[in-house]
């Protein structure tokens, strides 16, 4: 059978990224994979794609001869793919048992407030292709909540519309500390023992690592927080914001509105983070390992 990954989320979120990483751990793993760019607007890629859009339509000319700004040139460069179809049936035609990545674009309205990436899937479906969303979002919305959180609704959105088996990942895992991410260099450098220390120092650093490994602690249990969202973070959010102070009318009416987004994805209890750091071939592979699961790749191969 066909498989595929259809990687979405908002632009900046690593898309590109996940997919490069994804084509080297499969090619290295010796899988026959090709790599789908669904971006009309793209320039560079670390993998050339095998099927391109700008084959068939580039934002640039667009942009040129309808005289449309990049969003709407966007919309309408996949309207067009979609009018056309059949060109994209022909180029995908030739692979059989092959394992497609496609990498989509940026515009999040594309997955929550249009039809076309869920009339692709419906193609795909009907081309005998197992699909599986994959929602990329980066690991700084966590700096800010009310924009972590506008993340999960769009995730909650792009799973709802598309219908089909999905995963969603957090990226750049490796720009954060603790379990989920990698250890600072000077911490290796610290666990070093050294033979000329004087037990003074060596009991300083012991109490050094302990405390460092007790904020280690704290920090991957707050990760899991944002892992599995949890609807306590925004009130936590409101309470650091007003610091005491009463909320004026439109402060309340804001927090209204956030705790009723917040509810509303609590409700549905959907999302799910897996975190991605894309320098740990481990969580990769555990990455790559669920995508799998969901679209039951494998299940028909042959034995070897």
């Amino acid at each position: 059978g066909r498989h595929c990954q259809l990687v979405m989320g908002p632009a900046g979120s690593g898309k590109s990224t996940y997919c490069a990483t994804m084509m080297t751990h499969c090619q290295t793993a010796g899988r026959k994979v090709h790599l789908v760019n669904l971006d009309p607007a793209a320039e560079n890629f670390e993998y050339e794609p095998t099927i391109d859009i700008r084959e068939l339509i580039t934002l640039e000319d667009v942009m040129e001869e309808l005289d449309y700004g990049p969003n709407g040139g966007l919309i309408y460069c996949l309207e067009f793919l979609m009018n056309n179809i059949d060109w994209l049936e022909e180029e995908i035609g030739t692979y059989d048992d092959d394992y497609l990545i496609f990498d989509c674009p940026g515009q999040i309205e594309l997955y929550t407030h249009f039809p076309i990436m869920r009339r692709l899937c419906e193609t795909l479906g009907r081309l005998n292709m197992s699909v599986c969303g994959v929602y990329c979002l980066e690991s700084q919305f966590i700096e800010d909540k009310s924009k972590y959180f506008s993340g999960v609704l769009s995730a909650m959105s792009a799973m709802v519309n598309l219908e089909i088996p999905h995963i969603n990942v957090m990226t750049k895992m490796d720009l954060i500390e603790g379990d989920y991410g990698n250890r600072r260099p000077e911490e290796e450098e610290e666990d070093e023992e050294d033979d000329e220390e004087t037990a003074a120092e060596k009991k300083r650093r012991r109490q050094k690592r302990r405390r460092r490994m007790m904020e280690k602690a704290m920090l991957d249990r707050e990760m899991d927080r944002y892992l599995e969202p949890d609807p306590l973070l925004m009130s936590e959010e409101a309470e650091v914001v007003l610091n005491g102070e009463e909320p004026s009318p439109g402060s309340k009416r804001f927090q209204a509105l956030n705790q009723a987004i917040v509810q509303l994805i609590d409700d549905y209890s959907m999302v799910r983070f897996i975190p991605l750091n894309i320098t740990d071939e481990d969580s990769v592979e555990y990455v790559l390992s669920h995508v799998d699961n969901s679209m039951q790749y494998g299940e028909d191969l042959e034995p070897k």
